[in-house]
């Protein structure tokens, strides 16, 4: 009987160790494709990070709100050294006194954002370390007919260097987007305004050439 469960054990031991050993090739092989620059590989990447977070709980320092903008980030564009997201940010009204008051305006919400999803971008991506980032928080507008539309009223472009100065615990998100050089407009009221960004390439030129690397299956395998 005692030999059969050494048996046992023994079977299950070889079956984990097979499991960890190709999940270890996977991680090397999608390490030297985005080192490589392989833009499908990072795009796979970013892609299933994203994913992931949109069914993470939310983790207990993060706002509500600001967790829900964190989950609406979309890749817009990646390069090799280079990602670039997008997210959606509103007011955020709560009620007081039977009214419904606005408690933090839509770039208010935005720079929460942005600042969270700059410091996951850099530092939780498994296997590819972006060099730059940008991101654009968009809001909805409406105008006098009634009509919506989204525009974009923050965005920031900066560089892993950049991020470096940046005191991710101590500082406020206005002092860490601020110092990643987020850019914004304001009407005389001190309302969000919409800024002018510079389109995304056609997707057939949004992959580029592949480098003479692992391919997007290599690194899947």
């Amino acid at each position: 009987m005692i030999q059969w469960a050494l048996i046992v054990i023994f079977v299950l031991f070889l079956v984990l160790a097979y499991i960890i050993v190709q999940g270890t090739r996977a991680a090397i092989a999608w390490r030297k494709a985005a080192a490589d620059g392989d833009t499908k590989v990072i795009r796979d990447i970013v892609e299933d990070c994203l994913e992931g977070w949109r069914s993470q709980k939310r983790p207990k320092p993060v706002a509500a709100e600001v967790w829900r903008g964190v989950q609406s980030l979309q890749l817009v564009h990646v390069e090799a050294d280079f990602v670039r997201v997008s997210a959606t940010a509103e007011s955020d009204y709560r009620l007081v006194d039977g009214q419904w008051l606005e408690m933090r305006n839509p770039l208010q919400e935005g720079i929460a954002i942005s600042a969270s999803a700059a410091e996951m971008l850099f530092y939780e991506l498994p296997h590819y370390r972006p060099d730059r980032l940008q991101i654009d928080v968009y809001t909805t507008f409406r105008d006098e007919t009634g009509a919506t539309r989204r525009e974009c009223i923050l965005s920031t472009e900066t560089t892993r260097d950049g991020a470096r100065e940046v005191d991710w615990d101590d500082w406020t998100a206005d002092e860490i987007v601020e110092a990643l050089g987020g850019r914004y407009r304001l009407s005389d009221a001190g309302r969000p305004l919409g800024i002018a960004v510079e389109p995304p390439p056609a997707p057939d030129e949004d992959e580029g050439d592949q480098p003479n690397g692992a391919t997007v299956a290599e690194a899947r395998s």
